[in-house]
């Protein structure tokens, strides 16, 4: 099973620079493979909690080194909730890949573990007659302090739905778990890495005093 790492992120923070200075970026430093995936930025600011920037994956099998590309500029420049994430944001960003894995259907909306599982609903709006479906990686139900109940309601209200949560409302709801491998790191750790693995420093980081 391939497991998210270091190489993998490093290869997010080569992609984004690059788009920023209108190069290409060094070739990844890890195997190609078919996975579902990913990408997450968030803005630290004097040590406070980071905040979050950009989030955008795929939750069927991707090539890895295109999709990490792809959803690396997709998560940091069109998430819609969010701005573009700018140039002079860099030394204040940090980035996870995760690796979905062990996606299993569940038996009901409450069958899986907070802290453990990712969670993706699919469910009929009784309002509207249309489907539904939202996802939330692993890590965020427990970041949040929800219980189950508190995460899948937060959930359907991402996947747009407005009207009143109900008991046979979320009976509704069929639900997939799954688990995740992730690796982060900081723009502060990417710049080291450069310096120490190619001997440079990271051509983004000029960035860092405007």
């Amino acid at each position: 099973m391939v497991s998210a790492s270091k190489e993998m992120v490093v290869y997010c923070f080569d992609t984004l620079l690059a788009h920023y200075n209108g190069e290409e970026a060094p070739p990844p430093a890890f195997e190609d493979g078919q996975h579902p995936l990913f990408v997450t930025w968030k803005k630290v600011v004097n040590g406070s909690e980071p905040r979050l920037r950009g989030c955008i994956g795929i939750l069927e099998a991707r090539g890895l080194v295109n999709g990490i590309k792809d959803y690396t500029l997709n998560s940091a420049l069109r998430d819609r909730r969010f701005s573009p994430i700018q140039a002079k944001e860099l030394p204040y960003l940090e980035c996870t890949v995760s690796i979905l894995t062990d996606y299993e259907t569940a038996d009901n909306y409450l069958d899986w573990e907070v802290g453990k599982h990712g969670i993706i609903i699919e469910f009929s709006d009784p309002d509207y007659g249309t489907r539904r479906n939202a996802t939330y990686l692993p890590e965020v139900a427990a970041h949040e302090g929800w219980t189950n109940i508190e995460a899948i309601d937060s959930l359907m209200r991402k996947a747009g739905y407005s009207g009143t949560i109900t008991e046979s409302v979320r009976k509704r709801i069929r639900l997939t778990r799954y688990q995740s491998s992730l690796y982060t790191m900081h723009y502060s750790e990417y710049v080291s890495y450069v310096k120490a693995t190619r001997g440079a420093v990271a051509s983004g980081s000029k960035f860092g005093n405007q």
